[in-house]
Order: C-alpha cells, then structure tokens, then sequence
C-alpha cells in the first residue's frame, strides 16, 4: 500500500473519535531511528501546498506600516524589562525585521526571542526593504511554511486542522515528509514510523516500509 493510502485511512480512523468542542489540531509524527540529534541538527522551513493556520506575525522595522503589527526601532526602549518582552513574544507566532535594525533586535529581544524559537532568520523572516510588496509576499510565505527544529528523536508537527479536508492535510503531510528525506542522512533509513493524530485522539501509525 502506498504512503498516501496509509494516510488517508488514518485520518478516516480519527474521524471516526466522538466530535471535541473546539476545533483540533492535526499533528504529524516522525518517530526517527538510527539518527544522532546532536550531529546532524535540522531545522528547516516546509512550505506546504494548504495554510495551517493564519500565523500573527509582527515585524521590527524603521517606521510603523499598515500591513503587520510593527515594533519600530523607537519602540525598543519600552522593552527594557525582560517581563515586557515575554508578554510581546508571546502574542505572535512569527516576527520579521529589517536587515538595518536587526544588530538592535538581537541585543534587545534575543534573549527571549532566541530560546523562543522566534527570531527572525535569512531563511524566512529579514528584509532588505520594507516596502508592502515584500512585507505581503513574505507574510503570504510565513502562512504556508512550517518550521521544523529537530530536538529529539520523535518530531511533533502541526499540519493542518480537522476542519480542513482529507486531501488538502494528506498533501501537506506530504511535503513535510518528503522535505524530511532530503535532509535526512540516510533517508528512509532514519524513519522509524509516522503517526497521526488530533488533539485529543490517540496516535494512528503508520509504518512507511
């Protein structure tokens, strides 16, 4: 049987769980074997054909602007008490900067940014100009990219919600997997399994060999 099928028959399994009072999340696990953590770090960005959810995204730029929630460079000084800037990180999922000021936005907000998982990085987060065409392009880019960072040996994804149709998460479950091979050393060889799963549901497996 396919990988597809495999997926597809999982998700039909938890669907088939008593409906929740809130709409669950969809989450991807890729339990990994014969693979060292510590060697071979990854953290990558997945961009995925379906938007898992719309992310907030705030941005540190030079001058407020109309498309995203800005921390201007005057700002900064407000942020003094580390307590204040747990409260900003907290309220959005994703931040982008302006090349020029982020020397600023590593000094000020690094050490709650960084162990957060949350500051802006070259590969998906720093513009050179923050003019709208790029600050829209690349929030339209934030909303269909998920960000993995391998800590441990079982990698926990959200990749969709259960509102969203079979085909669309069986897609970005998909491109995450695929992803996932390329940057793994021995590919298939270091994937254990994978499992399935909405908040509240048990896991489903589902071997890949």
């Amino acid at each position: 049987m396919e990988i597809q099928e495999k997926i597809e028959l999982a998700l039909g399994e938890m669907r088939k769980e008593k409906p929740r009072k809130f709409v669950q999340t969809v989450d991807l696990i890729v339990n990994l074997q014969k693979y060292s953590v510590k060697k071979n770090p990854i953290n990558l960005f997945v961009t995925v054909p379906h938007k898992t959810k719309e992310k907030k995204v705030a941005g540190f730029f030079e001058m407020k602007n109309n498309f995203v929630d800005t921390i201007t460079a005057d700002d900064f000084k407000k942020y003094n008490d580390k307590k204040e800037i747990k409260k900003l990180v907290s309220k959005y999922d994703f931040f982008i900067a302006q090349a020029s000021l982020m020397p600023k936005v590593a000094t000020t907000f690094g050490r709650v940014l960084g162990p957060e998982g949350k500051m802006p990085s070259p590969q998906l987060g720093i513009l050179m100009n923050a003019d709208e065409k790029s600050i829209l392009e690349l929030k339209e880019k934030i909303n269909s990219s998920i960000k993995i960072k391998v800590k441990e040996a079982s990698i926990k994804i959200p990749i969709g919600k259960e509102n969203a149709n079979d085909s669309d998460l069986t897609e970005n479950i998909l491109a995450v997997y695929n992803e996932l091979l390329k940057v793994l050393p021995r590919e298939k060889e270091n994937i254990k399994n994978l499992e399935l799963k909405f908040t509240m549901t048990k896991p489903q497996k589902i071997a890949i060999r």
